[in-house]
């Protein structure tokens, strides 16, 4: 037991806690020193929580913080796994873990061999991971790792709660943030080239093509193909925009997407 000092002046005593233990809605849960009376909702618990960081103070913060916001699970803050493992037979069945990556990268070798041994280790148990960004690259790293959520520490602790419970469920749970970059990404590539939803990829560099007036041999040049193909190309295109000649083509491909300019260039390889 140590001591320090009370507002009054009187002397208070701090406890310690035994590091490592599982925390309950009532605290640090040290069956050997449970208060005459006092009933533990963790007795009531069925499920764990394992938070592993191998920072104390932010784990230690972390796991009170959900608990304090009823998180509903038994929590259990570790500095490593084997921590738990060790322990495991003392508490309920773990139901989900959070590695907290901190400023770390989901790149880093040292990161992905820790998010493949739990995989393997806990099998189903899903794995959330709470990193201090939010960059799209990373989130999609993580997610290829097979991980069931990715919590910037730009959210708050209700959504944590969330992920977490989204992740129990079999969902997977990113941030917003990631998603509208997401379509960010994808609507820039539909900009870039509108054609690919009517076309093949050939046949819309044929229609680019067309749309800046050169001739079948020039075309074929350019793209590496035979004449002849290229004429099969451009009745396929015709047909499709149902038009009866080059030059409607290109006004017609010009009437559907206007301001479009074709990006990249042609570089010219002799035909095959």
């Amino acid at each position: 037991m140590s001591m320090g000092i009370a507002s009054n002046g009187a002397k208070a005593s701090i406890s310690k806690t035994p590091i490592n233990s599982p925390i309950s809605p009532h605290g640090i849960h040290d069956p050997g020193n449970e208060p005459p009376g006092v009933a533990h909702e963790l007795d009531q618990l069925d499920r764990t929580l394992v938070i592993i960081d191998s920072r104390a103070l932010e784990r230690e913060c972390f796991a009170q913080s959900l608990i304090a916001r009823g998180v509903g699970l038994e929590v259990f803050p570790v500095g490593r796994i084997e921590d738990y493992t060790a322990r495991r037979d003392q508490v309920p069945p773990v139901c989900a873990i959070l590695l907290n990556l901190g400023g770390r990268r989901v790149g880093d070798p040292q990161v992905g061999d820790e998010i493949r041994r739990l995989s393997a280790e806990f099998g189903k148990v899903p794995l959330i991971l709470l990193a201090d960004t939010d960059e799209l690259p990373q989130i999609l790293q993580a997610l290829e790792y097979g991980v069931r959520g990715f919590i910037p520490t730009s959210v708050g602790i209700d959504v944590c709660i969330e992920a977490i419970g989204l992740a129990m469920a079999g969902g997977v749970f990113v941030p917003a943030s990631s998603v509208m970059a997401m379509r960010r990404m994808v609507e820039a590539g539909s900009e870039a080239r509108p054609l690919s939803g009517m076309f093949t990829l050939r046949q819309a560099e044929v229609v680019e093509a067309l749309r800046r007036g050169k001739a079948n041999k020039i075309i074929a040049y350019e793209l590496n193909l035979r004449e002849s193909t290229v004429k099969v190309h451009i009745r396929n295109i015709m047909r499709k925009l149902k038009a009866t000649n080059r030059t409607e083509v290109a006004f017609k491909i010009n009437h559907m997407f206007p301001g479009y300019t074709p990006v990249g260039g042609s570089h010219a390889t002799h035909p095959r």
